[in-house]
């Protein structure tokens, strides 16, 4: 019989409770969905069946128990309900994401806007840029289904790389604009002022 599911029941000392939210962590960041009572379950897979492995002894080191198994759904309906939840939870992060993209996206027309085209911003938006990109991975990573969803991330991703390559452009040709050779630095409000 082929087996869909991994399922993992760590039980964990009530004290300290650091153990319990590094289980907590691991098991979302591989993308596993939290049933009841501190039951987990991941698609099964070499790559899931190794991770469950290591989540097993580091739960033995730290005092506890667990268990594992390997399953399929009972019925039709179980087996919706638990895709639904792996799909709900990437949804949401892939919006978040987009609204992270989004997010970019106005803070470059807010320089462009103000005329802010200096190295330092350029290499601060560069960096926000490859955080999002480093966030995207890890998501796809624990995404088992893909979707439309995951094709909508990439779309403001690439978006964004656009965006700040325009950027680019711009503090490249201010900077060979500016014949002191320096950055030109935008007005910036005298705050003694305000």
């Amino acid at each position: 019989m082929e087996y869909k599911w991994i399922l993992f029941c760590p039980q964990l000392p009530a004290t300290p409770s650091s153990p319990r939210v590094m289980i907590w962590r691991r098991m979302h960041s591989a993308g596993s969905v939290g049933l009841d009572n501190g039951l987990w379950i991941l698609p099964y897979s070499e790559k899931t069946a190794q991770f469950i492995q290591e989540m097993k002894g580091y739960v033995l080191n730290q005092g506890g128990t667990c268990k594992t198994f390997l399953t399929n759904a009972y019925d039709p309906e179980t087996e919706n309900e638990i895709q639904a939840r792996f799909l709900r939870d990437r949804a949401e992060e892939y919006y978040e994401l987009k609204e992270q993209c989004v997010d970019f996206l106005t803070e470059i027309e807010k320089e462009t806007a103000r005329q802010n085209f200096s190295f330092a911003e350029y290499e601060e938006n560069e960096q926000d840029l490859e955080k999002l990109e480093t966030w995207l991975v890890r998501v796809q990573a624990r995404d088992f289904a893909g979707g439309e969803k995951a094709v909508e991330a990439e779309e403001w991703l690439a978006k964004c790389r656009t965006a700040l390559q325009g950027f680019a452009d711009e503090v490249l040709a201010h900077e060979d604009a500016d014949s002191s050779g320096r950055p030109r630095l935008p007005d910036l409000p005298d705050l003694a002022k305000e």
